[in-house]
């Protein structure tokens, strides 16, 4: 956050130098154009300041100049600050400083939620996964976020099926993941948790048919045992995930919110230079912070 603070700074301070260096060259053009024609209606040689000026900034002078100026308020909403410095206001320092500045403060916070994304992945896959793979040293398949909080949740996944064979028989312990899916199954089809018999009723294939659609699989169980400070590490490394990637949500807004800032300003500045028949021609100036 810090070094994109300064790099933004720097490049406001870098534009600031060359909007003052092209105020300073546009003036010197001015004086050596007079100054030229002066001395060649005086039978001096002259040669205009202007033939001297370094071709890039010529060239954005000319491009800038070509834009008309109803065009500044699209201009900006594409590029903030674009239609300000076509208007001649030197605010558009303050937008494109602060256009940089956002967009690489989102690049560094999705990259922080995506390295936090791959480090509890990893310590998923390598602690609480690992003696659940199909084959011995097998990469366990990724899944869904939703997987992975609710592994912040319990210490295990728990059985699929107690059976390993045949109709599943749903993990019965409900400190597991899968034993709560099924507290929660015979629930929703209100079948009493102590009752031996429950499988004799008509609604239990139901029961069973939405835990199945719940509950973890072999493939993707999981467990934290003898392992908590690995699981504390793993939700440290999640919220540091979230936070980086809620931060990121929040400066593309900003970005918005700069986009739309330095439209509106351009297009009221356009509206106050625009000038009836007979009119006074009016300017104003909003100051940015």
């Amino acid at each position: 956050m810090i070094q994109a603070a300064a790099l933004g700074f720097l490049l406001a301070l870098g534009l600031l130098d060359a909007t003052r260096a092209g105020a300073q060259i546009a003036s010197a053009s001015r004086v050596g154009a007079i100054s030229a024609t002066g001395a060649t209606a005086s039978g001096g040689e002259g040669m205009t300041f202007a033939s001297r000026r370094p071709d890039s900034v010529s060239r954005f002078q000319r491009a800038l100049d070509r834009m008309p100026l109803w065009a500044a308020p699209i201009a900006s909403g594409a590029v903030p600050g674009l239609g300000q410095a076509r208007l001649g206001k030197e605010r558009f320092v303050a937008y494109m400083a602060t256009e940089a500045f956002l967009i690489l403060r989102y690049i560094k916070d999705d990259r922080e939620g995506n390295d936090n994304a791959n480090s509890f992945r990893a310590i998923a896959r390598d602690i609480a996964r690992r003696n659940f793979v199909a084959t011995p040293g097998g990469v366990p398949p990724d899944t869904v976020w939703q997987y992975y909080e609710s592994m912040e949740k319990y210490l295990e996944s728990g059985f699929f099926s107690l059976s390993p064979s045949g109709l599943t028989v749903p993990e019965t312990d409900p400190a597991t993941f899968n034993g709560a899916q099924w507290v929660l199954a015979r629930r929703q089809y209100a079948i009493p948790l102590d009752d031996p018999g429950a499988s004799a009723l008509p609604s239990y294939s139901l029961a069973v048919a939405l835990y199945e659609s719940r509950a973890v699989r072999q493939a993707y169980r999981w467990s934290w045992r003898n392992a908590q400070l690995e699981q504390d590490i793993f939700k440290q490394a999640i919220a540091r995930s979230n936070n980086a990637y809620r931060r990121a949500k929040y400066d593309i807004i900003a970005l918005i919110g700069n986009h739309l800032l330095s439209s509106i300003d351009a297009f009221a500045t356009v509206r106050l230079l625009q000038t009836s028949e007979g009119g006074t021609r009016i300017s104003a100036a909003f100051p940015v912070q």
